[in-house]
C-alpha cells in the first residue's frame, strides 16, 4: 500500500538560489552592499535564514554577471561598476537586440509570431497596474522570446549572457517615472515591425528601446543615487 503521508517538497535549491541572487543583486544596486564589501557566506546565510549551499550558488551566479568578484583570500566581494562602464554595456546590449529584431522580422515562423503577440499582451495588466516587479518578469520573457525567434543560437547565447549581467539595472529603470508606460508602447511598436517583417524598423525600435544614453541614462543614474542615498 502506498504511503501518502509524505511531507510536501520544499522549494528546489535552484529556485532558492535564484531568489537569493535577485535579492542580493538588488541590495548591491541599491548600495546596501557597497563596492569592495566582502560577502560572507555565513553572515548571508544567517541573514536570509538559509543554509550556505544556496548562498554559495547565488554568489557564483552573481560572479558570472560581474556584480561580484571572487578574490584570493577574501572570497566574494562586491564589484565596482562605473556609470561609464554601465553605459558601454547598454550600448552593446542595444546593438545585440537590434540584430535580434532584424533576424526575428526575417526568420520568425507564423507560430512564433503568434507567441510573440501573446507574450506582449500578457504584459498589459502589469502595465495598467504600473507594477514594476510584475512588469519586469513579463518584460524579461518578452525579450527572451525575441532572442529565441532569431533562429541564431550563438546570438541568443550572447544576448542571454549580457542580459543576465544587466538584469538588476534593467529591473531598476522600470521604477523611473513613466518608464513602464513608455516601455509597453515601445514593445508594441517592436512587435508590429516584426510581424510586418520590417527588418530595419524592428532593429531601430529595439535599439532605441534598450539604449540608455542621454536623458534615460541620467534618469537611471539618478535612480541609483536616490536609492543609495
Amino acid at each position: 500500500m502506498t504511503d501518502h503521508t509524505e511531507v510536501q517538497s520544499e522549494p528546489s535549491l535552484g529556485r532558492i538560489s535564484e531568489n537569493l541572487r535577485e535579492e542580493i543583486a538588488e541590495r548591491i544596486v541599491m548600495g546596501i552592499y557597497t563596492p569592495g564589501q566582502r560577502l560572507d557566506e555565513r553572515e548571508l546565510a544567517a541573514d536570509f535564514k538559509v543554509s550556505r549551499t544556496p548562498i554559495r550558488e547565488a554568489l557564483l551566479q552573481l560572479a558570472q554577471t560581474g556584480l561580484v568578484e571572487n578574490r584570493p583570500r577574501r572570497g566574494a566581494v562586491v564589484s565596482e561598476i562605473q556609470p561609464s562602464r554601465l553605459c558601454e554595456m547598454f550600448d552593446v546590449m542595444a546593438e545585440l537586440e537590434a540584430m535580434c529584431g532584424r533576424l526575428a522580422a526575417r526568420r520568425a515562423t507564423k507560430t512564433e509570431l503568434e507567441l510573440l503577440k501573446k507574450v506582449h499582451l500578457s504584459c498589459e495588466q502589469a502595465h495598467a497596474d504600473l507594477d514594476p516587479e510584475a512588469y519586469y518578469k513579463l518584460n524579461e520573457t518578452y525579450h527572451l522570446t525575441i532572442y529565441q525567434i532569431t533562429h541564431n543560437a550563438f546570438l541568443e547565447e550572447q544576448c542571454m549572457m549580457l542580459h543576465r549581467r544587466l538584469r538588476p539595472y534593467r529591473r531598476l529603470q522600470l521604477r523611473v517615472r513613466n518608464r513602464i508606460r513608455s516601455s509597453y508602447s515601445e514593445h508594441a511598436a517592436i512587435v508590429e515591425a516584426i510581424l510586418a517583417g520590417n527588418e530595419d524598423t524592428a532593429a531601430r525600435a529595439l535599439r532605441d528601446h534598450v539604449v540608455v544614453q542621454g536623458e534615460r541614462f541620467g534618469d537611471l543614474v539618478a535612480s541609483l543615487n536616490e536609492l543609495k542615498g
